[in-house]
C-alpha cells in the first residue's frame, strides 16, 4: 500500500560548538543529565494538550488525546478528529544534548508524526506561572526557530533533519562536517513551501517501517550557539556509543564521530535564530503536509480526511513506543569532577569540528 506519513522528530535547541575527533580532544564536550523521562514521568514532565474547539497547529484531522484505531468519525463535526497524542515538555532547553531511545514510531497512511523541540512561548518566569503564561504569550512561528530531528512523509526513509528560521539563515555543504546529504539550503520558513534547510540521513533504518523492523534506535541532538548536530544509530548498530545505549549520567559527543547532520553558523547566526525550546511529541492525521500529498485511497486533502474518518483499522500501528528520553546540559556535579577548562570547551569555534 502507498502510505502517506509525515513524521517529524523536531527538536528546537540552542548551540555551542563542535570539537569532536576520532580520539577525544582534550577536555571533550561534557554534558550531565538534567531530566530523564521514562514511563510515568511523561505525565509529570509534559503537558498533555487537548484542543477541543481550537485548531490543531498543523491543521490535522485529529483530537489531541491518544491514537484511536476503532472509531468511525462524524464527517460533519468541524472540531472532530481521531484521538491521538500531542505532549509538550514543561521545561525548555537551550545548549544541551537530547537523546531519544525509540522502540517504535507511528507508521501508516495519512499521518504526520513529530518529536520536536519548539519555541512557541514568549516568556517563562517560574514553574508556578509557566502554564498560565504559555496560554497567553505565544511567539509567532518561526521567530525563535524550529529543529526537526526526525521528519519525512510516507513510509519510505531515510530520515531528514531540518531547521526552520527567520530570513537570513542558509547552509552550505562545504562548511558542514556530516555523513548525510544537504538537500535544501535556505532555512527561511516562508520560501520554498516551508522546506527549510534539510539534511537527509544515509541510513535507510532511520525512519518508518525500516526503523521499526530494526527494533528502533537512538536519536541524539547536540545544540550549541555555533552548531546543531544530529546522530542516529539503529538498535543493531555496533557503533552506538555505550553512554548513549546505557543512558549514562554524563555524555561526551566528542566521542561519537560525525553526525549525519551538522548545521553550522557560517551563514546563519544560530544564537539569534534559535531560542530555548520545548520538546513536543505529536501524532496527527492529514494536516498541511500529509493531507496535501495523500495518495493512499484517492488523492489530496479531502481523500485523506475521508480515509481518517472511515478507516480506523488502518491506524493500529500509529503509535509511539519510547523507552526513554534524556536531556543533558553543560556543567559538572560532585560526581563528574569536571574542571573549568572542560566546561570552556563548549565555547570552541566550529573550526574544531574538522577533526571529526
Amino acid at each position: 500500500m502507498f502510505n502517506t506519513l509525515s513524521f517529524v522528530l523536531t527538536a528546537l535547541v540552542s548551540a555551542t560548538t563542535i570539537s569532536a575527533a576520532s580520539s577525544p580532544p582534550k577536555g571533550g564536550r561534557f554534558y550531565s543529565v538534567t531530566d530523564t523521562y521514562i514511563g510515568p514521568s511523561f505525565l509529570s514532565g509534559f503537558d498533555h494538550q487537548t484542543f477541543g474547539t481550537e485548531v490543531d497547529p498543523t491543521h490535522g484531522r485529529v483530537k489531541i488525546l491518544r491514537a484511536d484505531y476503532t472509531s468511525v468519525l462524524n464527517a460533519n463535526d468541524p472540531y472532530g478528529g481521531r484521538n491521538s497524542v500531542r505532549i509538550q515538555s514543561k521545561k525548555s532547553y537551550g545548549t544541551s544534548v537530547t537523546i531519544l531511545d525509540l522502540r517504535h514510531m507511528p507508521e501508516g497512511c495519512g499521518q504526520l508524526r513529530e518529536f520536536l523541540r519548539h519555541a512557541n512561548l514568549c516568556v517563562q518566569f517560574t514553574d508556578a506561572f509557566h502554564g498560565y503564561l504559555r496560554y497567553f504569550l505565544r511567539v509567532p512561528w518561526p521567530d525563535q526557530g524550529e529543529i526537526d530531528i526526525l521528519e519525512g512523509v510516507n513510509d519510505s526513509g531515510p530520515n531528514a533533519a531540518t531547521l526552520h528560521t527567520l530570513d537570513g539563515c542558509t547552509m552550505t555543504s562545504t562548511n558542514m562536517i556530516q555523513t548525510g546529504s544537504l538537500t535544501a539550503t535556505n532555512c527561511y520558513a516562508y520560501v520554498n513551501s516551508n522546506t527549510g534547510c534539510s539534511v537527509r540521513s544515509e541510513k535507510t533504518t532511520s525512519y518508518g517501517p525500516s526503523l521499526n523492523a530494526a527494533g528502533g534506535g537512538w536519536y541524539a541532538m547536540e545544540r550549541t550557539s555555533n552548531f546543531i548536530n544530529v546522530w542516529f544509530w539503529a538498535r543493531n548498530d555496533g557503533s552506538v556509543p555505550n553512554e548513549v545505549k546505557n543512558g549514562n549520567g554524563q555524555v561526551n559527543p566528542a566521542h561519537w564521530g560525525k553526525p549525519f547532520a551538522n548545521f553550522v553558523n557560517n551563514n546563519c547566526d544560530l544564537s539569534t535564530r534559535m531560542s530555548p525550546h520545548n520538546i513536543i511529541i505529536n501524532l496527527t492525521f492529514c494536516g498541511d503536509w500529509a493531507g496535501n500529498v495523500f495518495s493512499c485511497s484517492g488523492n489530496g486533502w479531502d481523500a485523506c480526511v475521508n480515509y481518517v474518518n472511515t478507516r480506523p483499522e488502518m491506524f493500529k500501528n500509529a503509535y509511539w513506543d519510547i523507552a526513554a528520553l534524556r536531556v543533558y546540559t553543560p556543567g559538572c556535579s560532585a560526581s563528574t569532577g569536571l574542571s573549568r577548562r572542560d566546561l570552556d570547551s563548549h565555547q570552541r569555534m566550529h573550526r574544531d569540528s574538522r577533526d571529526l
